[in-house]
């Protein structure tokens, strides 16, 4: 029972959605990119190198061979290149695209948590935090004038 009730718990509290979001969308992410590298980069890309299709592109190490009547006795064995040059690309898409999400939203955190900026709504717990400095400076300051003083 300990264990349904930490996994409740840690369901409730949202990690489990987000996770699934998360995953949700990127396997959503993966498929764009999938046709946009198979679909839009590579035939223009195909059509530079005269017509070559990088997915056929293979290094054949046996070839297939069949007896006198036809029959298959046995199959290519080839490394598929082409396939991995096109799903390198497609990791290189997501890698730079995830890249620049990121670094917008941690442009967005980090205006968000500036206390000073005033187009951004600061959150609570910064404002709280940037006020408890202003206060910890205005008292050092008094206590560096009363030291003085004496």
């Amino acid at each position: 029972m300990k264990f349904l009730k930490e996994f409740k718990e840690f369901a409730v509290k949202g990690n489990m959605m987000d996770m699934a979001i998360g995953i949700i969308i990127g396997a959503s992410f993966n498929k764009v990119i999938d046709v946009l590298v198979k679909k839009v980069l590579m035939p223009p890309l195909s059509l530079m190198t005269d017509g070559l299709k990088f997915q056929d592109r293979r290094f054949i190490l046996r070839d297939k061979t069949t007896d006198a009547a036809g029959q298959l006795i046995s199959d290519e064995v080839a490394i598929g290149y082409g396939e991995l040059f096109e799903t390198f690309l497609d990791f290189m898409i997501i890698g730079f695209t995830v890249f620049i999400l990121v670094r917008f939203l941690n442009s967005l955190k980090n205006k968000a948590q500036d206390p000073k900026d005033k187009t951004v709504k600061t959150p609570k717990d910064i404002e709280l935090l940037s006020q408890l400095k202003e206060l910890m400076e205005e008292q050092n300051k008094l206590l560096a004038q009363q030291k003085e003083t004496r």
